[in-house]
């Protein structure tokens, strides 16, 4: 072999491997580009998630504070009822005594006939 054949392939050589590294360095151009875009893609559906799961816990808390509110509502009206009911248990007591039909007519109102005898009666 000569000088001449030695550099020419050595020529050659060189030129396949500057391809083969050119082609490994846009390969490598390639892959980084689709790492850029596929932690982008990652990054964009991560910040959708906790987006998502931020406007649950506000419609949560939401709900939350008008639930507790209605609770409140109705414990304040058992507590109004509650009372009334006391009230009345106690005015119907105090009745009790006074009252002429409860005492004098223990079958009023069981037929048709008594109803002359209910308005008679005096209030």
């Amino acid at each position: 072999m000569s000088d001449c054949d030695i550099s020419s392939s050595f020529l050659q050589i060189n030129d396949q491997s500057s391809f083969m590294l050119q082609r490994c360095e846009s390969s490598g151009d390639e892959d980084d580009d689709w790492r850029h875009k596929r932690r982008e893609n990652n990054r964009m559906a991560a910040q959708k998630s906790r987006n998502r799961q931020t406007q649950r816990a506000d419609e949560l808390h939401k709900a939350y504070e008008c639930l507790d509110q209605k609770n409140r509502l109705l414990k304040k009206e058992v507590q109004f009822l509650s009372e009334e009911q006391m009230r009345l248990t106690e005015a119907l007591k105090a009745h009790e005594p006074l009252c002429l039909i409860r005492h004098c007519v223990p079958t009023l109102g069981s037929g048709p006939r008594d109803v002359g005898v209910l308005s008679s009666l005096p209030r």
